[in-house]
This record gives structure tokens, sequence and C-alpha cells, in this order.
């Protein structure tokens, strides 16, 4: 299994992906902000299962192409981590703006079934799993499936538990994302930053 010190680095780069503003965090923002703080508890359960659906669908793509080629996964691996930098590039350039469409989400109903629905159709979240997550399975150690599982797992806690914090403190945190242009810009900072920090430490870590 993944020893201590992979799964502590992991735990600090997930928590930072965690707390920074993203489809899934915005979605559930702009659920709280249209459907109140009930809707957007909802809709975090619903993202966190969704989430866990494409954990394990991933893990189990994984775990096949190791069996067959260590050579493949090494591909994986390395094109994961030049992904993880084109998209810090890409948020650094970026000239878009967080949008939030509140009145698109209003008066609608099943938000749990909304949220399982919204993140299960994203493939961005497969995308993005497959290129973070590998750079901390270590297939030497055995137990490939369930190094990808727990590590998985542990991403999708955490951006439930953002997602959570978000719709207790919905109000004052949409405001801030429409309206002052200084957080935009440490938006894109941040998240960028840290995505070009972790495609490079993937890329020379071994």
């Amino acid at each position: 299994m993944i020893d201590a010190h992979h799964y502590s680095t992991f735990l600090l780069a997930a928590l930072v992906l965690a707390v920074l503003p993203g489809p899934g965090l915005l979605y559930v923002l702009a659920r709280s902000l249209g459907g109140g703080r009930r809707d957007g508890v909802h809709s975090s359960f619903g993202t966190l299962v969704g989430g866990m659906v494409h954990v394990f669908a991933s893990a189990v793509g994984l775990s096949a192409l190791i069996l067959a080629s260590s050579l493949a996964f090494s591909v994986v691996k390395y094109a994961g981590a030049a992904y993880l930098i084109y998209l810090g590039v890409r948020t650094l350039l970026s000239r878009e703006q967080l949008h939030l469409d509140v009145e698109g989400v209003r008066g609608q109903n099943h938000a749990f079934r909304q949220g399982i629905v919204t993140e299960l159709l994203n493939p961005k979240t497969a995308l993005f799993f497959l290129a973070f997550i590998p750079q901390f399975v270590n297939p030497d150690a055995g137990g490939v499936f369930w190094q990808f599982v727990l590590l998985g797992t542990t991403s999708v806690v955490l951006n439930t538990l953002a997602d959570l914090l978000v719709a207790a403190f919905a109000g004052p945190l949409g405001a801030r994302l429409r309206l002052d242009p200084r957080f935009q810009r440490g938006r894109k900072v941040a998240s960028g930053g840290a995505m070009i920090a972790l495609g490079t430490y993937a890329a020379v870590e071994r």
C-alpha cells in the first residue's frame, strides 16, 4: 500500500486544490444561492457520489493498465504531469471570469440527484483524476487499485468538505466571487500556480 510520506504529500496537494474555486464548487455555490443552504448541502453530497463513481472507474482502468505494461503507466504518469502544467498555464493566461448562474438553478428540485448527474457528466473530473492521482501511486508497493481508491476517496472527501463550507457561507462568498476583481485575480494565480507546481513536482519526483 501507499507509504505515509506519499500520502501526506498527496493530502497537502489535494487540500490546496480542494479549496481553490473550480466547476464543482461553483455549482454548489450557485445551488446554495438559488435554493438555500439545504440545496447546497444536498448538491455537495450528490457531487460526492458522482465523484466516487469516477474514482472507482479510474481505479479499474489504471489497475488494468499497470498489469498490462509498466511502460504504459509511465506514459500516463508523465502525460498527466504535462496536463497539470498545461491546466495551470491556461488558468494563468485566461481572461475568463467566474460566473454564477444563480437564476438557472433557482427553483429546481432534487439537488442531490442533480449533483450526481452533474458530476458524472463532467469528463474533466475523470481526466483530472487520471492526471493527478497516478503521480502518487506506487506500483512497486502493490495494491494499485486500493491505492487509487484511497487517494481518490481522500480527494473527493476534501472537495466535499469545501463544498459544504461554501453551502454554509454562500451569501458572502457569492458576493465576493461576483464583485471583487482582486479575488478573481488571486484565484487565477493561486489555482494556476498550484497546478504548475504539482505538475512540475510529478515530473521530477522519483
